[in-house]
């Protein structure tokens, strides 16, 4: 409950301080990431395995990054986006790990509010790219299975060029109005924030005002970058499945399901959580519960992707057997 609330019946002076315009002396300035522990020696053990899952996720998408850019077999439609992936997650990772790992170590576990403000708009801005990101995948898989004779032609450089800045563009514009309306709301105070980083629904619960109009707009919101998204890639693979059961090739029946099953995956995993965390009523919001899901798409999902990428896939093994000078 907030400060407000609770001082309903203090003095006249301290009631004037909150309804004088102007008169934001008392207005956060800052919030306290609580993060998963008060215990140092708890900490100490985080850090070592956060800063491990950070590093294993930069130096993985880095590395496919490097290896698309550097092997010209590797200039197709798909791991053009597959590169793109890599970015956002490597991007993403850095947008919330090394401050949580700061604060891990840190006596001080305070954020500036513009800087919480900047970090909920990028970490929203590239999780939305993300999900416009997936469905143009899933349609690449669908343009390569079903009409994989027509498949430079139609996805030809100029298209998936605009399909990219076209996620780009609607994910930082998106973006816009998620961060605005959570963080326009009024912060009095407490500004205890129960999260390692500075997640919508998570610093939307110390709002001194009814939330709900705002949980709306989320949810409306949502639907768009979520819902309609996943209902898109079910669509794309559902045709693209009918057309893998009809290639007559054993060897090429495994190959198209592989590149799927890779894909379908990495959705999983990104898709699951963020449904659960932004889909959900404010009724149960659960900061512990949340705290632990939002790793999965915030931490481990960066994580796995390069290692489903990889593991499955020949192109980029014989691409880094390449780059190593392993393989001619």
């Amino acid at each position: 409950m907030c400060q407000v609330k609770h001082r309903i019946m203090d003095s006249l002076t301290a009631s004037t301080m909150w309804m004088i315009p102007g008169q934001n002396q008392s207005w956060v300035s800052e919030f306290i990431l609580l993060g998963f522990s008060s215990d140092p020696t708890t900490n100490s053990f985080l850090f070592i395995v956060f800063l491990l899952i950070y590093l294993s996720s930069v130096l993985g998408n880095g590395l496919i990054i490097m290896l698309v850019c550097l092997d010209t077999q590797l200039h197709t439609p798909m791991y053009f986006f597959l590169c793109v992936l890599s970015l956002l997650d490597m991007s993403d990772v850095t947008t919330t790990m090394p401050q949580m790992l700061v604060h891990l170590l840190a006596h001080s576990q305070t954020i500036s509010f513009i800087g919480c403000l900047m970090q909920m708009y990028v970490f929203s801005a590239l999780g939305i790219t993300e999900s416009i990101l997936f469905v143009v995948m899933a349609y690449d898989r669908y343009v390569a299975i079903c009409y994989p004779l027509r498949y430079t032609v139609i996805l030809n450089w100029d298209l998936c060029i605009q399909l990219v800045a076209g996620s780009w563009i609607c994910g930082f514009f998106s973006s816009l109005f998620h961060t605005f309306f959570t963080m326009s709301l009024p912060y009095f105070g407490p500004n205890k924030v129960n999260h390692y980083f500075c997640e919508g629904p998570s610093v939307r619960s110390l709002a001194c005002m009814d939330t709900h109009l705002i949980e709306m707009v989320d949810l409306v919101l949502s639907v768009f970058m979520i819902i309609i998204p996943i209902s898109l890639i079910v669509t794309s693979y559902i045709h693209t499945a009918m057309a893998i059961l009809k290639i007559k090739s054993t060897q090429g029946r495994c190959k198209a399901f592989s590149t799927s099953a890779s894909h379908l995956t990495v959705v999983t995993f990104f898709y699951a959580p963020a449904t659960y965390i932004y889909m959900r009523p404010n009724s149960s919001y659960s900061p512990e519960q949340d705290k632990q899901v939002s790793l999965f798409y915030a931490a481990f999902t960066p994580l796995i992707n390069p290692v489903v990428y990889s593991l499955r896939n020949k192109d980029i093994k014989r691409a880094f057997l390449k780059v190593m000078g392993l393989k001619h």
